[in-house]
């Protein structure tokens, strides 16, 4: 078994032979997905976050480990290794206890204390410290010879020595470091003459709060102020209490050598101690911010990637603008490119033709959908599509990201002999069909779905988006046959390489018609292909099973029960009923158990079934800019971002309303994601509107107690089918907005 198995499973509340199997599937190569979908037998059925986090404190306990592996050996080299040092340093339970024990040996820049040292002044120094009756200036006069020069020097010298000896005994750190954890403060003020240039920034001019219950945004937005040289910061609990603690483990007499220690321990507080623990701090709650800032990222990027995709029809995609005009692009089916086309609907002399080439490509082309950016000139450019009475529906599509994807390499290798402007009218388009699908070409940094993204640890930012993505693509599952290049290489473990492969392949033969045909893909072996098989889905090919989440290896199993039940299986899948006759106990063997049998049973009920949900109906109230935005009006609106602090509401005019945490629910909650997801249609009671600074302040709460709401202004909302023809307008997400909303949040 791991040596770390024990203490893991201990900390996450599971046992140590499950931590012991998931650490042994990942050293053989196994992805997360994988195992928490086909491996539930072997793992007593752990879901991908538990895995996930079994792998992350693997990952401390490791980085840990090294860390105090590199201590003994600097200790040892240094020839002052003793049993009882190795025992303190077996026995320390995490780093800052290991750093403790190592400073005194750690190699550091010359300080104070080894100058000191190095004039012969620290037999003055344990002599003061043992704090024994004698008469400090004669003995410092003893001292007086070379480089000292005088009695005061000397006592200088001894008092640096003590402050030294002070800072780096380890149960005063521990000590200190407790009463930072219960009662420090985090305080800022601004810097003079900044006031006007830190304007942001001015919540925190005159800021205090204890350590122990600051939020993470407010660490994050002090931080950003102390770093961009507009708010002076600091860290620390009281004075008093800090000098009391090292004076009553120091100080055990009442003569000469208790004022010099007394001198030294202020010293060594205010240079050293009080510093030292300030920054050690200041990157621990760093850190902290950093993760849930990351995590509120990673929970919005899921279900902005697991939003309701639309599916296979034709539609036509319109990138709005005012002067430049409007792309238009055409779609088929499958998302390919028919036509493109440029129209203004904003300039009064050519709204006609734009109407006409309109009616034209919607015939030509046999357009089912619309779907409009919902940027810029968004808005303006649904109500002239609807104006025309097509009979069509109507979706206003998060373009966030849309641009940058237009200027990607992915972009340019995709539609290489065309501009970015048709290149972002065509992922508007796609969109609609598959988020997923869509959004996996843009690096997730770009979705603004998060707060203080460009503040966190940006390596460990990548990780978790990265990890969010390739959990969503292997949830949802994947089209062999169409998916493209980024997709492809998010399925568990494919890769780029081989995502690459796959797709010369397909061009080759045509399509897939079996999953074993991936196995004569240059570079699949049959590592990958056990990891990838089960996520990659074949239509109408050879194999009915091959469009199901079932894994090949598991595809006897359905076979033995179809025997069982004098049926093939085509005529098992999808017959709730006969499945409901199955007995998943008799075929349990050694290597499949009964966690598969019944994921393998549920998959027949429904197989290759989107756990996405349907699209719904949506539209707006006839408001279109904040101007027309009162106070007292109850709107509709959907969720566009979540912070801790609340969330953001889009209600059709281009800037997002904040819903403040306190404003969401009845209950106290702490987290809007209690009751809250991205994309969520809501009600909304706009409380407060500042045109001039471009707020919006709204409550969900507050709609019940309204005593009227106007009919216009209610949302409409039922499930699309996929053969409706008198749809509205829809919202699908507005992520662009609530970016400029979190931006323009934090510069107030």
């Amino acid at each position: 078994m791991n040596s770390f198995a024990p203490l893991i499973a201990e900390k996450l509340k599971i046992r140590s032979v499950q931590v012991d199997t998931v650490l042994s599937l990942l050293a053989e190569g196994a992805t997360i997905p994988f195992i928490a979908r086909y491996r539930k037998d072997k793992t007593g059925a752990l879901d991908e976050v538990l895995i996930q986090q079994v792998q992350d404190e693997f990952k401390t306990l490791k980085a840990f480990t090294e860390r105090k592996t590199a201590i003994e050996k600097s200790i040892s080299e240094q020839g002052r290794m003793t049993d009882a040092l190795q025992k303190k340093l077996e026995d320390a339970l995490t780093l800052s206890e290991l750093e403790d024990i190592y400073l005194p040996y750690k190699p550091k820049r010359r300080t104070k204390a080894q100058a000191a040292r190095e004039k012969g002044l620290e037999p003055l120094a344990l002599l003061i410290l043992e704090q024994k009756p004698l008469t400090l200036l004669e003995t410092a006069e003893a001292f007086v010879k070379d480089e000292i020069k005088t009695t005061e020097e000397a006592m200088q010298g001894a008092r640096d020595i003590i402050a030294e000896i002070i800072n780096e005994e380890e149960t005063v750190r521990a000590r200190i470091r407790k009463l930072f954890q219960e009662t420090a403060r985090m305080e800022s003020k601004i810097l003079s003459g900044k006031e006007a240039e830190a304007a942001k920034f001015k919540d925190y001019f005159d800021f205090s709060e204890k350590i122990s219950t600051i939020p993470s945004h407010r660490i994050l937005a002090m931080l950003r102020g102390f770093m961009e040289g507009f708010l002076r910061m600091e860290i620390t609990p009281s004075e008093d209490e800090a000098l009391f603690i090292l004076e009553d483990q120091f100080i055990s007499s009442s003569g000469d050598s208790a004022a010099e220690i007394k001198k030294a321990i202020k010293d060594s507080w205010r240079r050293l101690l009080q510093p030292g623990m300030e920054s050690e701090f200041r990157m621990a709650l760093k850190t902290t911010a950093d993760e849930e800032a990351i995590t509120v990222f990673a929970e919005n990027l899921r279900q902005l990637l697991l939003s309701s995709p639309l599916g296979s029809k034709r539609i036509l995609a319109i990138d709005p603008g005012y002067r430049t005009g409007c792309k238009v692009v055409c779609l088929n089916e499958q998302g390919n490119l028919q036509k493109t086309d440029l129209i203004f609907v904003h300039e009064a002399g050519r709204v006609g033709e734009a109407e006409t080439k309109i009616r034209s490509l919607v015939e030509k082309y046999k357009i089912e959908v619309f779907a409009i950016g919902d940027g810029t000139a968004g808005r303006e450019t649904e109500q002239f599509i609807k104006k025309l009475g097509l009979g069509l529906p109507v979706f206003l599509v998060n373009e966030d990201g849309a641009s940058v994807y237009s200027a990607s390499e992915i972009a340019r290798e995709e539609f290489p002999d065309q501009d970015i402007t048709v290149r972002g009218s065509v992922s508007i388009g796609r969109r609609l069909m598959d988020p997923l699908a869509e959004l996996v070409k843009i690096d997730p940094k770009s979705i603004g779905v998060g707060q203080y993204q460009h503040d966190v640890n940006q390596n460990r930012l990548k990780e978790r988006l990265d990890q969010i993505v390739v959990s969503c693509v292997n949830t949802v599952g994947v089209n062999l046959n169409t998916a493209g290049k980024q997709l492809l290489s998010y399925v568990s473990g494919i890769g780029d390489t081989l995502a690459e492969n796959i797709i010369k392949h397909r061009n080759e033969i045509g399509k897939f018609t079996d999953r074993k045909q991936l196995l004569k893909v240059p570079r699949m072996g049959e590592k990958a292909f056990e990891q990838s098989a089960g996520f990659l889905r074949i239509h109408q090919g050879k194999n009915p099973l091959d469009e199901s989440a079932v894994h090949p290896e598991a595809y006897g199993v359905v076979e033995k029960i179809a025997v069982d039940l004098n049926v093939d299986v085509q005529s098992l899948i999808g017959k709730e009923e006969l499945i409901k006759k199955v007995e998943p106990k008799k075929y349990i063997s050694e290597t499949v158990g009964e966690h598969t049998i019944r994921d393998i049973l549920n998959e027949l009920k429904k197989p290759g079934l989107d756990p996405r949900t349907e699209l719904e109906q949506f539209e707006f109230a006839n408001i279109y800019k904040i101007e027309d935005v009162k106070a007292g009006m109850i709107v509709p609106g959907v969720v566009t971002n979540i912070t801790r602090f609340g969330a953001f509401v889009d209600i059709g005019v281009k800037q997002d309303g904040l819903v403040h945490v306190s404003e969401i629910a009845h209950k106290f909650i702490t987290d809007p994601n209690e009751v809250l997801k991205l994309n969520d249609k809501v009600q909304v009671k706009v409380t407060e509107v500042d045109p001039l600074r471009k707020r919006i302040a709204l409550s969900i709460k507050q709609v019940g107690l309204s005593p009227k709401v106007q009919s216009q202004d209610r949302p409409k909302t039922q499930s699309l089918k996929p053969k409706t023809d008198t749809l509205k307008s829809q919202r699908v997400s507005s992520m662009e907005d609530a970016l400029a909303a979190l931006k323009m949040k934090f510069k107030s």
